[in-house]
């Protein structure tokens, strides 16, 4: 696997673009400060207004998500949720059996 780090901070438009110009397979988001719906449900409106399928890809959202939220998340094409202390392992066995089949 090949990761494409765009750093801290990045708004939805430069996850968007990033995504786009690397014709990835999974997008993985990671939020700590609470923020995620919001910027899960602006990266999914930015995709849109870019014309990028993100049905195509694995989206996978990290941090501190509470249990309450992952249904929301899900609503937006969120595959999977991946707490603190989740092992890399585990993240890249889900990422291999999950990816769709055709992008690898």
């Amino acid at each position: 696997m090949e990761v494409i780090y765009t750093g801290l901070r990045q708004m939805p438009e430069a996850v968007i673009q990033a995504a786009v110009q690397e014709d990835v397979d999974v997008l993985g988001i990671s939020s700590l400060a609470g923020a995620h719906n919001a910027f899960v449900s602006k990266t999914h409106s930015e995709a849109e207004a870019k014309s990028f399928n993100l049905k195509d890809i694995l989206l996978l959202v990290g941090g501190i998500i509470p249990d309450a939220d992952i249904t929301a998340l899900q609503g937006l094409g969120v595959s999977a949720v991946f707490g603190p202390g989740t092992p890399i392992r585990e993240i890249a066995d889900y990422i291999r059996k999950n990816v769709k089949p055709g992008r690898t």
